[in-house]
């Protein structure tokens, strides 16, 4: 614990006060023009990886960057995404994989997850995504971390929210692969949800 609380220290004392402006403002105001879905992993840090400052980002992290189709019930995923979309009014959504994802890699080693069945329950949500996935590819972590951002946008899709802001064109969806080890961000949105300008990062 010690080194949080001298990050804390060093955050009050030498970070803070450059951005003391930003930071009144952020107090009032809370107006983020994306909203990033990305893995839980410690080493996908969205806001370093995008250089954004406080307040661009709105963020949601689930193991595996997973987003559940839309159901009824509580679910706190689709009420990040409701409120991202239908209150703060978020233009862009981006879900973001990477690689060595453990998520991932548990299901292309088949590992035994029996004395973990919350992590088995969640990895469900990823059947998708290892449906989609080529034969030749199955023992392939890249390749299920590529189909499974697919399979995730295209769950994505299924909350109101989504669907209605899509159907006024006031948001759009991106699909983003982080490689750890280069830095490079690989843009995998499918053609269709594309603009005309956008290309691979």
């Amino acid at each position: 614990m010690h080194h949080l609380t001298e990050g804390i220290r060093r955050f009050h004392n030498d970070v803070f006060p450059a951005r003391a402006e930003l930071f009144r403002h952020l107090a009032t105001t809370h107006r983020p023009g994306t909203l990033f879905i990305s893995c839980s992993d410690a080493r996908v840090v969205p806001e370093l990886i995008t250089q954004q400052d406080p307040g661009e980002l709105f963020v949601i992290r689930t193991a595996g960057n997973l987003v559940p189709a839309y159901a009824s019930g509580v679910d706190g995923v689709a009420a990040s995404i409701e409120y991202a979309v239908a209150v703060l009014g978020v233009s862009d959504i981006i879900v973001c994989g990477h690689s060595a994802c453990g998520a991932m890699t548990a299901l292309v080693e088949r590992h035994d997850l029996t004395a973990l069945p919350s992590i088995a329950d969640w990895l469900r949500h990823a059947d998708a995504s290892r449906a989609r996935t080529e034969p030749a590819a199955e023992n392939d972590v890249s390749a299920l971390v590529r189909e499974n951002v697919l399979a995730q946008l295209a769950n994505l899709a299924t909350h109101p929210s989504v669907a209605r802001a899509r159907a006024r064109e006031t948001v759009r969806l991106h699909g983003w692969i982080f490689d750890i080890a280069t830095g490079a961000v690989d843009d995998v949105t499918p053609v269709t949800e594309r603009p005309a300008a956008l290309t691979a990062v």
